[in-house]
């Protein structure tokens, strides 16, 4: 394993009476996969809670916990080797670690359409873990517009940053 890769950020993502809030998450919530379920599972909101996750400007995650229901989304799968809360999410979708992290190793891992009720579609998600050259952050605000929440998400990231 090489040098780890921290978190840049870590937002809550919760709808009520069909408005959006997005709020930044202790930093702590996004070093371990329970914690983050933990924290998302106190905000149910009425589509359940989104966490959004920005690593080291190398992958994102995405997280949905409605009730006892858990869906995940790694951007690469192949960030497992440098990120334990990659790890993580693979342990916990039941997957194996990838064969390589070379460039054509990289392929997202666990639910593409976790937000597809929401209407981001699965190709949508798809194409964003697919662009090797777009940074997480970016990525993740592609799918906060999507979801109807872009000004929010700006803000959030602007309180982290």
């Amino acid at each position: 394993m090489g040098d780890e890769l921290q978190p840049d950020f870590a937002l809550l993502a919760t709808r009520e009476e069909g408005l959006w809030s997005v709020a930044p998450l202790p930093p702590a919530a996004a070093d371990d996969v329970d914690h983050l379920v933990r924290v998302l599972r106190q905000q149910p909101g009425e589509v359940g809670a989104i966490g959004l996750v920005s690593v080291a400007e190398d992958y994102f995650l995405v997280v949905r916990v409605r009730g006892d229901d858990e869906r995940f989304l790694l951007s690469d799968c192949t960030a497992a080797f440098d990120s334990p809360l990659a790890a993580q999410v693979l342990e916990r979708l039941g997957l194996p670690m990838p064969d390589g992290d070379d460039d054509e190793d990289i392929e997202p891992a666990g639910d593409l359409d976790l937000l597809a009720d929401l209407g981001v579609d699965t190709i949508v998600i798809a194409e964003l873990c697919d662009d090797l050259e777009l940074y997480p952050d970016d990525a993740l605000g592609r799918v906060a517009a999507a979801l109807g929440f872009a000004d929010q998400y700006d803000q959030a990231v602007d309180l982290v940053a």
